[in-house]
């Protein structure tokens, strides 16, 4: 199988990787914006995974045009994938950024990035033989507001990540009510929280008494590695599509030895809420591609009306 991995030179990613590596069957593609760190990260995991079955390719999420040349990259190297993993994201931040793309940092990089790459890549998760699926990094915190995708106000960096987790939710809620239409679903779509905090390079830039506080919880063992991470999500990569497709659209975590249902999900549970951060969205890409991309899932999967294809386009929200 092979699994596309953002964020797969660090963390969660990391972890996962390592972990789908160590087994013989499945092929790891890892996305990260530092090429450097990529080489290192694929010469690391050869060790474990022959040469072949790792491979790098660079995209800085705060930029679509770097989106867009992986889109590319990705399409001319690989006729098919059978996992993508949503993962890469900002966590702690100091002060409110934007990207070239004049949008809000944490929004366009845990969110809005991944939007255009998958739904560029969803043709070749539907041609798996494996039955395809989208894997979200995603936590049951969070808020989203319409009226204030940008966080112009009232900026936090908790706030900012939590909108990017609802926005993920409502993506793949989406995702799985489009292919759920279809007689035999194609790609399943779900979203995962980890059952403990995992430790991560993201400690190494979280002002001091934030690390403090970290590492009296890591003694009292509330945190897990990134190894112990991806051991534990690796199934949901390589498990038979039967049994991916049953999880599609759920919100799951790691309990007691078992893959279960979260609990609370933070996200709305009104398919008009889905629509219209999925409007929302092309409009902000800007991009005709992956316009492209959305009106072909409408003209394709039976009984969904076609959306996302205003002419005009709202600016940014």
């Amino acid at each position: 199988m092979k699994v596309l991995i953002t964020g797969g030179t660090n963390g969660m990613g990391l972890g996962v990787a390592r972990a789908l590596a160590a087994q013989s069957a499945v092929e790891v593609v890892i996305l990260g914006r530092s090429e450097e760190l990529g080489k290192h990260t694929c010469d690391a995991l050869a060790r474990i995974a022959t040469p072949e079955r790792v491979s790098f390719v660079r995209c800085d999420l705060a930029r679509l045009r770097d989106v867009r040349a992986a889109v590319d990259e990705i399409r001319n190297r690989h006729p098919s994938l059978d996992a993508i993993f949503v993962n890469a994201g900002l966590g702690y931040a100091p002060r409110r950024v934007e990207t070239e793309d004049g949008l809000l940092e944490h929004f366009q990089v845990n969110y809005l990035a991944h939007f255009m790459l998958t739904l560029n890549l969803l043709d070749l998760l539907e041609a798996s033989a494996h039955g395809g699926r989208v894997v979200f990094n995603a936590t049951q915190v969070g808020e989203l507001s319409f009226d204030n995708l940008q966080l112009e106000e009232k900026w936090s960096f908790e706030v900012a990540v939590g909108l990017g987790m609802v926005a993920k939710h409502l993506f793949y809620k989406q995702l799985h009510k489009l292919y759920g239409s279809r007689p035999q679903t194609s790609v399943s779509c779900l979203g995962f929280q980890i059952h403990k905090t995992v430790w991560s390079n993201q400690l190494n830039i979280i002002p001091r008494p934030m690390k403090a506080i970290a590492t009296v919880m890591k003694w009292l063992g509330r945190f897990i590695s990134i190894d112990e991470c991806g051991t534990t999500m690796a199934p949901l990569f390589t498990e038979d599509k039967v049994a991916s497709h049953a999880r599609s659209g759920r919100f799951l975590t790691w309990s007691r030895g078992v893959f279960s249902d979260v609990g609370v999900d933070p996200s709305s549970d009104d398919p008009q809420d889905w629509q219209q951060l999925w409007d929302i969205s092309l409009d902000l890409c800007g991009d005709e591609r992956t316009r492209q991309c959305a009106a072909r899932l409408a003209r394709e999967l039976t009984d969904v009306p076609e959306s996302g294809l205003r002419e005009k386009n709202h600016g940014k929200s």
